[in-house]
Order: C-alpha cells, then structure tokens, then sequence
C-alpha cells in the first residue's frame, strides 16, 4: 500500500488468452475483465439477471458471485457471475466459450482504455518557482509593554513590531481592527498575532484586517468556489500552508429556473428575476460554507476571502449584474473585470472584512472558469503548445503557451450529460459507463455505475458506445446502422434502426435500453462542434494538429472519457495518449490556487491581457469545419492515421 488511504493491488489473470491486469481491492470482475481488454457477455450491466457473465474461479478468492443463476453444484466447481463477483486476491479465471462466443471463434479481445493522466499538481513546486506567495498571512508579534519612556501608541506599536520583526512596510489598519486593539495586546501580555491581507496590484498598500491574542498563526483560512451551472463546489484552504483542507459541492439552486445558462437570463430579466437569481445562487453558496465550516471546526470569524470563478452568466448573477446582452448580439457582458468586493455585499455570510475576489471573463461565452482553468493547468507558463478543453453543453477551448493564448466557445448541446438522447441521463447508479461488443455474435457487455441494473446511458458510456459500434461495422461512418447483420440487437423503433443495449427483463426499468439512429446523429453533431471548434482554432493560429506537444481535458466528463474511443469517433484530435492531461474540475483548481497565492492573483491579469478571444459564429471556416466533422471520424479521414489503419484492419 503506498499510504493509509490506498487499496490493495491484486493481480487478475484471464485465460485462455492470458491478459492479465492490477486492479484495487474491491473492484468487480466484469470491471477488471474491461481493464484488461477481455470480453464477457453481460447486458443486464452487473445485476445478475442475464446470467451470462459466468466464469470458472482457478485460483484465489472471489467475494459473493453466486446468484440464482449458478446451481450449488456449479458455484462448489468454481462457478461465478463476473458482474456480482469482486476481487480480493490474487487470481487466474477462464471464461468458458459459452460466455465468450455463442458461435465461431473470433478472438474476444477488446481495445485496451487510456484515459486521460491526472495532472500532477504539487505546491511544493509552486514553492520552488517563487510563485506561492500567500495573499494573507498571520504574523506573530511578542511586543513590549509600554512605559514612560516609551509610551507609543498600540497602533504605532504594532506596525513598528511589524516593521522590524518582519520588515513589513506601507500598512494600513481599518477601525474595526483598533477597536480591538487595546484588549488583544493586553490579554496575553503584547503577544499578538496580526492579520496581514496583500493587495493584489503590484506596490499596493497592506492592510492589517485582524488583531487576536496569543499565537494564531496555525489557523488561518479561505475559501475557493466554483460556480457553475449545474453544480456549485467550495473548498476551505490552508494560507499558511496552501493545501486545500476539505471540498463540498450542491446543486446550483437556480437549476429549478432552468439548465442553461440562456433560460436563467430569461428568468433575470423578468421583474424582480435578477434578484431571485442572485439569492438563489448566494444561498447555495452560503449553505456549502456553513457546511465546510462545521465539518472542520473553523470559525466563520477566521475567514478572511473567497475566490469564485464561474461562466460569464454566472459571475453576473452573482454579482446582480443585469446578463440581459449576453444572449443578444452583438453579445455584451455588463464588464469582463471585478474588482475586490467585500463578501457581505454580494450576500455571501462572512466576516465584515472577508474580501471576495472574481475570476475576471473574456467574453460573454468564455468566462472565469475557463480563465481558472488556465491558471490552474499551469498552461500559462508553459513552453509546450498546449491545447485546453473543457467540454460541457458549451465547450469553451483554449490554445497557447505562456508566450500567447487564443480561445473560444462552441456550444456542444446537452449530450454529453445525457441530454437528447433517448435513453440519456447524467452520471449515477445505473447509467451505463463502458461497454464492448462480441465481434462474433454482437452481444453487448454493459459496465454500469455501482454495478446496477441499466437505466440509462451517461456521457462517458455513451462515448464508448458510439466507438464500439463503429469500429465493429454495426454503424457505418455517417451513424447508419447495418441492417445486414445476423442479431436480433438491431431492430427497427420509433426513431428508426436501434440497438439493443439491455432488454427490459435484465433492466433497472421498464422498457428496453437502447441507442438508435437519432441518438448518434446527436452525439454526431455535438462531438463535430467540439472538434471543429478545436481545428479552427488551430488552424486560425496558423498551426496544425500535430504541433500540438499536449491537450488538457477539463470539467466532469473528461475525468471519465476514453481517449482512444474520442479519438475513434473524431472529438479529440488524434495524438498520442501520453500527451493528455486531465485536471479535474479546472475551474475549482484556478480558485483555490489563486486564494493562497498573490503571484497567481496578479498572473491573472496579464493572462486575460494577452488572450484573444474568436467568435466562432463569425469565421467563415468553423461552418465548413462542422460539416466536414459529420462523420465518423471525419470526412477527411487521413486526420485519423491510427483509427484508418484500424478500420482497414478489420474490413
């Protein structure tokens, strides 16, 4: 075990074929089989319904595996169902032939997943390089106490401590803090600790925002959000330190008005809209600060700023901006830059002197968030040619070094969370994740969230889906599906030809679970604005795909998106795997790196300076782009090297 909170590595070896992969303590075998590019007939997603994911234990131990499908007499052999059964050792399994193959003996191997590498963020780092300068900090002052002969005021007396303990210059007190300054000096006989909050410009004043008796440098405290549409995330950070001490997130309460960012403007601009708006999103805000506060024993008095970045529209309700020209051309947020606002007067429950800092915006479709991101990854002051992606119902697109930055924003559509798609929900127990099909007879093995039985299919799945079924001849490039095919999997529905992913009986619902044709031609639409968002942009600053030295992928689908199934499919650009990045939620990361560090605070700025932003809808060649990417993968499809020799491979 590599620390107190990591799981056990087994070895799980699969015979006849030998693949053999690692796997955490606890993991199912039908998700190990996954991992290791095997495939088990499995459609009722790991419920144990279909029975038809059993396998014959060699050796080691397996934990349950046994349903109403295996006799006593066949569990006694070594019989197991893979989707019930988990892992705890070391073990070597067959999967018989009637779990592989219902005829012929066409090799059950499936491509092996690569997923994005997490990017490695270390403060330590951030030490070495100078940048992690803390916006606050806590000094301890043992001061003398006052006599004839030296009868300096406390306020004089502090800033001279100050001064020679510390060598801290150009400060400046608020009358909260002398009102306080009398009883904290005297209680612990002149040990104090006082507060010092940096201005963020360069050359600006310091401002000493609290005074407390005794030594309270250990306990020092901020908070960094995310704003977003769907969901709201908070963090409480350590200034001393700079480690992020605890994460909480909620629905964004505005989501009852509407799931996008359109609608909630509508709502805005209705009487007394903006308001509602504005109370509904400080509410959540407030409420997952009291959260975070009682989880880890930190006084709301001890706070002293938050950082929030969010989308243009959501910085805007936040603030009671009127967002009402964001959705009218020519497009215009209200500003693209905030200035530092006490906490109080935007509703947020904190102390008097809490000061609330706002990730400034680019446009009114790339905003804060994004700019976090950037912060966050670190692009900014790299030399690599990276490009930044983080893919939502708007996908928002950045491509640079820390010499230049051009951005922009495509809109995707709902369906990578699940939205117009028939059987489409977001990520949760249930929702089909990954997926594979036996290239001999077409029957499909469903992985599902928590091993449960198949309701729906989340983003990540649907991705997979889409791939599988191309690169297997059940969909042809334009999402057609092959109406020759020997299995009763394809059907004709209400919206045309279908495939069948779950039949009803070994579903979590009451209906089949399927893919059909309007289905992919959606996915087909969102994955080419994605990518034509990305190619123009490229193209725009004069370069090619294969300048490209990385890609960072960010936001909640990324963390989940099989890299050689985007790249089958034409989302992501083809390049090798070991050139992408996931950085998790790129907006949260910005903030928190920006509330413990005045070096990223003022970055900020000059990183909005030199980015170029493009307006899509406006470049004659993002049209002929987006048609151009209505198929799989491409219309040009020497863009695709790997998946063309694929494809020739298996024809």
């Amino acid at each position: 075990m590599t620390d107190e909170n990591s799981k056990e590595l087994y070895r799980v070896t699969f015979l006849p074929g030998g693949r053999m992969v690692e796997v955490e303590s606890g993991t199912s075998l039908i998700k190990a089989a996954r991992l290791a590019g095997v495939h088990i007939n499995a459609s009722c997603g790991g419920s144990g319904v279909c029975g038809k994911c059993r396998i014959l234990l060699e050796s080691g131990t397996l934990t349950g595996g046994k349903s109403e499908k295996l006799s006593d007499a066949e569990y006694d052999e070594g019989y197991r169902q893979a989707c019930l059964a988990t892992i705890d050792s070391d073990v070597t399994i067959t999967i018989p032939a009637e779990s592989k193959l219902a005829k012929g003996a066409l090799p059950t191997e499936v491509p092996i997943r690569h997923r994005a590498r997490m990017y490695d963020f270390n403060i330590e780092d951030l030490k070495e390089a100078g940048v992690f300068v803390p916006p606050v900090e806590k000094k301890l002052l043992q001061l003398s106490a006052p006599t004839h002969e030296d009868n300096m005021a406390d306020a004089g007396r502090i800033i001279q401590g100050l001064r020679n303990e510390y060598n801290e210059h150009g400060m400046i007190t608020t009358l909260h803090v002398l009102k306080k300054m009398r009883s904290a000096l005297r209680e612990k006989n002149f040990e104090v600790t006082v507060t010092l909050s940096r201005s963020v410009s360069k050359g600006g004043k310091t401002h000493i925002v609290n005074i407390q008796p005794g030594d309270w440098t250990h306990r020092n405290y901020g908070l960094a959000f995310d704003i977003g549409t769907t969901s709201i995330h908070g963090s409480l950070v350590d200034h001393q330190t700079g480690k992020l001490i605890s994460i909480r997130s909620d629905y964004n309460a505005q989501i009852s008005y509407g799931e996008d960012v359109i609608t909630r403007i509508i709502q805005a601009e209705k009487p007394k809209g903006l308001h509602l708006m504005h109370e509904l999103v400080t509410n959540t805000i407030n409420g997952l600060i009291a959260k975070l506060l009682l989880k880890n024993d930190v006084a709301r008095d001890e706070i002293t700023s938050i950082t929030l970045s969010g989308n243009t529209t959501m910085t805007h309700l936040l603030l009671s901006l009127e967002p009402h020209n964001i959705r009218r051309a020519p497009y215009v947020p209200v500003s693209t830059f905030f200035p530092p606002i006490r906490a109080r007067d935007i509703g947020i429950n904190l102390p008097l002197r809490a000061v609330a800092l706002v990730f400034p915006s680019i446009s009114s479709y790339v905003g804060g968030d994004i700019i976090a991101g950037v912060m966050g990854s670190g692009m900014y002051r790299t030399k690599a040619v990276t490009l930044y992606i983080d893919i939502g119902t708007n996908a928002e697109i950045v491509i640079g070094n820390r010499d230049w930055l051009v951005c922009a924003a495509c809109s995707a559509g709902p369906a990578f969370e699940g939205g117009g798609i028939t059987h489409g929900m977001r990520a949760a127990a249930g929702a089909i994740e990954d997926f594979s099909i036996n290239p001999a007879t077409y029957e499909p093995m469903n992985i599902t969230i928590d091993n449960n039985p198949p309701i729906g299919i989340c983003g990540s799945g649907l991705l997979v889906i889409v791939a599988t079924l191309f690169e297997h001849g059940v969909i042809d490039r334009q999402g057609k599906f092959n109406r020759k095919l020997e299995t009763d999997r394809i059907r004709e529905g209400r919206s045309g030809y279908e495939y069948v992913l779950t039949w009803e009986k070994e579903a979590g619902g009451n209906s089949d679970i399927v893919i059909n044709e309007v289905d992919i031609e959606n996915f087909i639409r969102a994955k080419a604005a994605i990518y034509a968002g990305c190619k123009t942009l490229i193209e725009g600053v004069g370069l090619q795909v294969t300048d490209l030295e990385q890609i960072i992928l960010a936001g909640a689908f990324g963390s989940y998106i099989d890299l050689d199934s985007a790249m089958t499919i034409g989302l992501l650009p083809e390049i090798d795997p070991d050139r992408i990045l996931y950085i998790g939620n790129g907006s949260l990361l910005g903030s928190w790196m920006s509330e413990m560090s005045n070096h990223i605070r003022r970055d900020v700025v000059d990183v909005v300076k030199k980015m170029t932003s493009f307006e899509l809808s406006e470049v004659k060649d993002f049209h002929n782009q987006y048609v151009a990417s209505l198929f799989l993968p491409h219309t040009d499809i020497s863009l695709f090297p790997e998946t063309s020799a694929r494809l020739k491979k298996s024809e």
